[in-house]
C-alpha cells in the first residue's frame, strides 16, 4: 500500500513537471515562442515589431497576451525598447521599462486574474 502511494505520487510530479513547463515557457523571454505560435506569424509579428508598426502588431495579435496591455504607439514604442534590452542582455533597464508599462512578471496573474 505505500509503495503504491509513493509510486503514484512520483508519477503525478514526473506528470506535473513536464506538462507545467510546456504550458508555462514564456515568461518575459523575447526569445520564447507561445504555443500556438507558426513560423508564420512569428515572422510577421517581428516584421512589425522591427519596424516599429504598432497597428499591424496588434491586427496579427489580437486580444492575446501582451496585447490586452499595449493599447497605444507610445506604449508600443516602449515595448519595442523594452525587448530590445532584454535581447542585449540589459534587464534592469528592461524591468524599468516593464514596470512603467504595468507588465508585471507573474505574480498570480495567470488564469484570467487582474487582466485589463
Amino acid at each position: 500500500m505505500k509503495k503504491t502511494v509513493i509510486t503514484a505520487g512520483v508519477l503525478a510530479l514526473v506528470f506535473g513537471v513536464v506538462f507545467a513547463s510546456k504550458t508555462l515557457a514564456y515568461r518575459g523571454d523575447p526569445n520564447v515562442r507561445g504555443p500556438n505560435c507558426t513560423d508564420e506569424q512569428y515572422k510577421a509579428v517581428q516584421t512589425a515589431i522591427e519596424k516599429k508598426d504598432y497597428n499591424t502588431w496588434k491586427k496579427l495579435m489580437g486580444d492575446r497576451g501582451i496585447a490586452r496591455k499595449i493599447d497605444n504607439q507610445a506604449e508600443f514604442n516602449k515595448f519595442v525598447e523594452m525587448r530590445k534590452l532584454m535581447l542585449q542582455g540589459k534587464t534592469t533597464e528592461a524591468a524599468k521599462i516593464r514596470a512603467e508599462l504595468g507588465l508585471g512578471q507573474g505574480q498570480g496573474r495567470g488564469f484570467g486574474y487582474n487582466r485589463k
